[in-house]
């Protein structure tokens, strides 16, 4: 179910607020009178963005949190709820990489990356139920990222705290349903990618200068699909034609579209340059309030790129048909 409330009178927590999405959906939750509780490490770039939301006419509160730690996102919790008092809806947004070989990432980075993007949404989510009951009903909204269907090489942590998190968002769906507390809306989010600074901050184990792989698109349409979840709540909403148009063409003919995905982000999510060795965001905070990651140049490719995979997905769709009708054909025969 929606909100019980207009969302200028609700009070929304987003976890990795510092940066990317998480400004940007603050922001966007702030022009329609929200009040925003703000979490993520970095409490410098948190006041910063506050007092951008209060300039666009939200209320806002800032929590310093690592959503890895269950106590310090049940202080979150409690704080929104005393600070605002209520608690409407819940975004698990904070998130980390690292870029390199599965066999080449340092176990302590893997874990970290599990820590935070996992486990932090499960913390998050557990931390968010009571009040959200409280309050008569809510969202929760999972930023899964469109690598929670698919999957690219150089990101195995990554991408497995994606599908992770949409198989956790499934089941605990079941479980609020089953048990008569339907008035709670578990909904996934999944992006294509984004200007944000995330690909500036990754870890990197590659050697090589990491880069979005385009179409990029501007953290504001996500955004903007966020705060209609809020409103009309829905399980899952892809962000980004390419997003939609890859899921397809990964359930029409999986094989394929992991051959030809794999080949595609191998040739495009490098520079030239060389890179030396990081751990870079994953243990330390480094978010500095901005939404956009200065990838404006691969923006341009959008159009190109959004209409090669739509033709890619027609044609995946064309062959499977094709595939399925010479099966039928030789099974009556």
């Amino acid at each position: 179910m929606p909100l019980t409330r207009s969302l200028d009178a609700a009070t929304v927590v987003i976890t990795g607020a510092s940066s990317g999405i998480g400004t940007a959906t603050a922001y966007a939750l702030a022009r329609r009178g929200a009040a925003v509780v703000l979490a993520a490490r970095s409490e410098a770039a948190l006041v910063r963005v506050a007092q951008r939301c209060q300039e666009l006419g939200g209320r806002s509160l800032v929590v310093p949190t690592d959503v890895t730690d269950a106590t310090s996102v049940e202080r979150l919790a409690e704080r929104a709820a005393t600070g605002f008092g209520r608690i409407d809806a819940w975004i698990n947004n904070a998130a980390v990489s690292g870029v390199g070989l599965f066999d080449e990432i340092p176990v302590a980075e893997f874990r970290r990356v599990l820590e935070v993007n996992l486990l932090g949404a499960v913390h998050g989510i557990r931390a968010a139920l009571p009040h959200l009951s409280a309050a008569g009903g809510g969202v929760v909204v999972n930023n899964a990222s469109v690598l929670a269907e698919v999957a690219m090489p150089y990101q195995s942590a990554y991408n497995a705290t994606k599908h992770g998190l949409r198989g956790l968002a499934d089941t605990v769906r079941q479980e609020l349903r089953v048990t008569g507390r339907g008035n709670i809306s578990i909904c996934t989010v999944l992006p294509a990618t984004v200007d944000t600074p995330f690909f500036r901050h990754v870890a990197n184990h590659s050697g090589r200068e990491v880069l979005p792989p385009p179409p990029v698109y501007p953290p504001e349409m996500v955004a903007a699909t966020i705060v209609r979840l809020l409103r009309r709540p829905r399980r899952e909403a892809y962000a980004g034609t390419a997003a939609r148009l890859i899921g397809l063409q990964w359930r029409l003919a999986p094989a394929l579209a992991e051959r030809t995905l794999g080949w595609y982000t191998h040739r495009t999510q490098f520079g030239p340059g060389v890179r030396l060795e990081s751990t870079g965001n994953v243990f330390r905070a480094d978010a500095d309030g901005r939404r956009d990651g200065g990838w404006h140049g691969r923006r341009r490719q959008l159009v190109r790129m959004t209409a090669a995979f739509g033709l890619a997905a027609a044609g995946t769709a064309v062959g499977t048909i094709a595939a399925r009708s010479r099966r039928a054909r030789t099974e009556r025969a």
